[in-house]
């Protein structure tokens, strides 16, 4: 005799909109003037895939991919990318430090919704500090949660 248990086979999961990137990037911009840098700024949906993008034009040109990347790392785990530069000091984790696309510099922010990553920003073009500042300020000023 065989027991039939019913499996859920997918489930839904929330994902940041167009226009809600669009605003994050203007936020980001904005921060970033006020800090003095010239930016690139990436958003990604949840499971990290570049949702909009923007690069200021003083901006140095590898920070296009250094702020897609931030974005991507900080969706992958749900962590900023600022966390990452202690976890990977733990000898169990330190290759992931060899990963492709893996920053663990300030500046990559995952977006919280209701306590749900619902997707990601990265911002490359300052230190890490001043990169890390711009994303939280942008994070808060639309009313996203920003972790500590």
């Amino acid at each position: 005799m065989t027991t039939t248990t019913e499996i859920q086979k997918t489930h839904v999961f929330a994902s940041i909109t167009r226009d809600t990137a669009l605003a994050l990037i203007e936020a980001a911009r904005a921060a970033s003037r006020d800090i003095g840098i010239e930016v690139a700024v990436a958003v990604t949906d949840a499971a990290g895939h570049l949702k909009a993008f923007e690069r200021s034009d003083q901006a140095f040109f590898l920070a296009a991919d250094v702020a897609i990347d931030k974005a991507w790392t900080a969706a992958s785990f749900g962590l900023a990318t600022h966390v990452w530069n202690s976890i990977l000091t733990d000898s169990k984790v330190s290759q992931l430090a060899h990963r492709p696309r893996m920053v663990a510099v300030g500046g990559g922010c995952p977006i919280v919704l209701g306590g749900k990553v619902v997707g990601a920003i990265g911002i490359s073009g300052g230190n890490a500090q001043q990169d890390q500042q711009a994303a939280e300020i942008a994070l808060k000023s639309l009313g996203f949660e920003v972790q500590g």
